[in-house]
């Protein structure tokens, strides 16, 4: 039996056997994408299936070979003559350029590749992504947390896979200040980048106050050894608790909200959550409706006394007999009934409706609350664990 069959055949509803071809192929798409790509932000399976003479084209484009295999194999299976032309990526046309480092404080990836499209998301200087392809000037990517969207030839440094294991194995440290800046020498004199907590960058070697840094794109300069740790160091003394969370939290009060933001420049109220657990070496989904799927479930009820700090708030409408729950806000809870959120700004409410900031609209639309510190979870990524930025 195989596993994709679940599309019932209806033959008679067709007018021709050859209608009736194209339904199913119409179906099995269908079945593959439902199965594989739930999720466009994180998975591509762009395919269609047109009829030409005795066969079918199928066209498109997917960064998941497996799919790819299991739609073919159901068409074999139906006795569907078929000519494979969708584009599996990264694409050639790379040249073996699949590997990419951001090479600026902050990149903004848009959903479509020109600058006036939807901010979809942050990366940080450091985050190594997958090249998917280009156009344009413009690159397709994927992000450690598998976000796909565009970015700018000037956000990222292209590198094969020989330069991206050099720079992987290479020494680093992690900017920890909220905002500062890199210098062209050890006088201060001229500022090379801006920088913002969480930046990752190549370490040539360490003076008595500064650090000679190496970015991706080549350019080298000199970090405060005052405002940044070495990595590896950093790392190893990654053990948060609530209080770890909650500390790092409000060093973002008042920072702008800015939807698609995931740093200190702006943050949207995912990217807020996002920012704050990266520093304390977790890797969480890009966007609200994503990290509701992980951790541990606590409460759902509003019976706030079984929460504890660090514990994920979700906000939104409930689900209905004919419409699905939407998770559309995020916040961090940090105890005496109160919660941190970008809102506006980034800013701290309460649950409490005697309190001078009593949040009644987020109050009745909460949804439920998650635990995600000490939580294995496959959603979460552990730097400890996952060597993303240092081997």
């Amino acid at each position: 039996m195989n596993p994709f069959r679940v599309v019932p055949i209806v033959l008679f509803l067709s007018c021709t056997p050859e209608m009736n071809t194209i339904s199913l192929v119409d179906d099995y798409i269908e079945v593959i994408e439902s199965e594989y790509a739930p999720d466009k932000r994180v998975a591509l399976f762009q395919v269609d299936g047109k009829r030409s003479g005795d066969k079918y084209i199928l066209s498109g484009q997917s960064n998941l070979p497996d799919a790819v295999t299991a739609l073919k194999q159901l068409l074999r299976e139906d006795g569907i003559s078929f000519r494979d032309s969708i584009q599996l990526l990264p694409s050639q046309t790379l040249e073996g350029n699949t590997q990419a480092v951001v090479t600026l404080s902050v990149a903004n990836l848009r959903g479509n590749p020109k600058h006036s499209a939807e901010l979809a998301t942050q990366a940080t200087l450091g985050t190594p992504v997958k090249v998917l392809k280009k156009e344009g000037g413009w690159y397709y990517i994927q992000t450690p947390d598998n976000y796909l969207s565009w970015v700018d030839d000037g956000g990222i440094q292209l590198m094969d896979s020989k330069g991206f294991e050099r720079w992987r194995r290479a020494d680093k440290l992690i900017y920890t200040r909220t905002y500062g800046h890199a210098f062209l020498e050890e006088d201060e004199q001229e500022r090379i980048s801006d920088l913002v907590a969480g930046n990752v960058l190549e370490v040539v070697d360490y003076g008595f106050k500064h650090a000679h840094v190496r970015f991706p794109d080549g350019r080298t300069g000199f970090v405060r050894n005052s405002e940044s740790e070495e990595y590896s160091q950093w790392l190893s003394n990654t053990e948060p608790t609530a209080d770890d969370l909650v500390a790092t939290s409000q060093k973002f009060m008042g920072v702008p909200y800015l939807w698609g933001g995931t740093s200190t420049k702006g943050m949207d109220c995912s990217g807020f959550t996002k920012t704050v657990y990266f520093l304390n070496g977790i890797v969480l989904p890009r966007d609200a409706s994503q990290q509701v799927h992980t951790g541990k479930a606590i409460d759902s009820t509003r019976n706030f006394d079984d929460l504890q700090k660090g514990d994920l708030l979700f906000f939104g409408t409930k689900a209905t007999d004919s419409t699905q729950e939407k998770v559309v806000h995020v916040g961090m809870w940090i105890g005496n009934n109160r919660f941190i959120h970008a809102s506006d700004k980034v800013q701290i409410g309460s649950m409490d409706p005697n309190a001078k900031n009593y949040d009644a609209w987020n109050h009745k639309r909460y949804l439920r609350s998650k635990r995600i510190l000490r939580e294995k979870d496959e959603g979460l990524i552990f730097l400890e664990e996952n060597p993303l930025f240092k081997d």
